[in-house]
């Protein structure tokens, strides 16, 4: 899906239609229950589904000290957006200008003149305009005076805890991605530029692509079950997130082992999905000990993510 960064640059089509606006960082399941509302409220106007939301962050200009690492990326984040049956997303550059419009200003300037909406679809917890002045219950009166629906979506529960941005961010923080991948809707993934490292990871038999400039959360330090993404094309990976503490190597890296291919990638952008952490990284007090323990767990790596490519009817390598 191209994602619309200039509101000059937003065809007809993607007008007169049901809009959400917010950040949908991660597009968890509690985002997936919103834009079902949104798609079915599109569906009576006959319009598109839209998602308006904003790059970067709005805290990021705001509150650049306390705003947390993203999730996902715009063009990801789109990619999951129309995975779930949006038409169109706007990826705002947000700017001061933005942020400085009083709640009527925006749902005048932005709701009304620029996407034209016929419905909106918001959870309960949604603020807009200068200093979050305005909240569900402001909508509902501007939102009324122009003849547009509005639906709030409440949040969903999993074994008893919401759903939310924060919250998923904690769990990967924490490389709990097993439970993050139940309620995202889809793996979590990273991207970063293949690069060139130390070379150990060869002379022990298990190659790896050192991944550079992530520009999303990384998850807790560890050895995770992984799928890896280069364009099309897709293998399982075992991956290694922090130190060589066996080499006394302690600066934090992401290394990824390609299972079952030797493919020189250096110098491409490849993108991760972590599927399940299988232990702590730690150091061994031997070379050989360290290997024996990177077969096992190349092994259940390669278990784990065979058996979710096939599951999306992938063949491995390829596209």
């Amino acid at each position: 899906m191209p994602v619309i960064r200039h509101v000059h640059d937003l065809p007809p089509i993607a007008r007169g239609g049901a809009v959400s606006i917010g950040n949908f960082d991660g597009v968890h399941r509690g985002h997936a229950q919103l834009i079902e509302q949104l798609r079915r409220r599109a569906t009576e106007v006959g319009g598109p589904a839209v998602v308006f939301t904003f790059d970067p962050h709005p805290a990021r200009l705001l509150r650049p000290e306390a705003c947390p690492s993203p999730l996902t990326w715009t063009e990801r984040k789109a990619e999951l957006l129309a995975d779930l049956g949006i038409d169109w997303v706007v990826a705002y550059p947000t700017d001061m200008g933005l942020l400085s419009l009083g709640p009527r200003e925006f749902f005048d300037r932005v709701i009304v003149e620029v996407l034209a909406a016929r419905a909106i679809v918001e959870g309960p917890n949604f603020f807009f305009g200068k200093n979050r002045a305005g909240n569900v219950e402001t909508l509902a009166e501007f939102a009324d005076s122009e003849g547009m629906t509005l639906d709030i979506v409440e949040p969903i529960e999993i074994d008893g805890a919401m759903i939310s941005s924060s919250r998923v961010r904690d769990l990967v923080g924490l490389g709990r991605v097993g439970q993050a991948r139940e309620w995202l809707t889809a793996p979590y993934r990273i991207r970063g530029l293949v690069t060139h490292g130390a070379g150990r990871g060869t002379d022990l038999g298990f190659p790896t692509a050192n991944l550079d400039g992530v520009d999303t959360l990384l998850p807790a330090h560890g050895v995770y079950a992984g799928a890896a993404w280069l364009g099309n094309r897709s293998w399982p990976a075992a991956l290694n997130l922090g130190p060589n503490p066996t080499f006394g190597d302690l600066a934090t890296k992401v290394e990824v082992h390609l299972i079952g291919t030797d493919e020189q990638l250096y110098g491409q952008i490849m993108e991760v999905d972590f599927l399940e952490r299988l232990r702590d990284t730690r150091a061994f007090d031997s070379a050989e000990s360290l290997t024996k323990q990177l077969k096992a767990d190349v092994a259940v790596a390669n278990q784990v993510a065979t058996d979710y490519l096939l599951s999306l009817g992938r063949t491995v390598g390829r596209t």
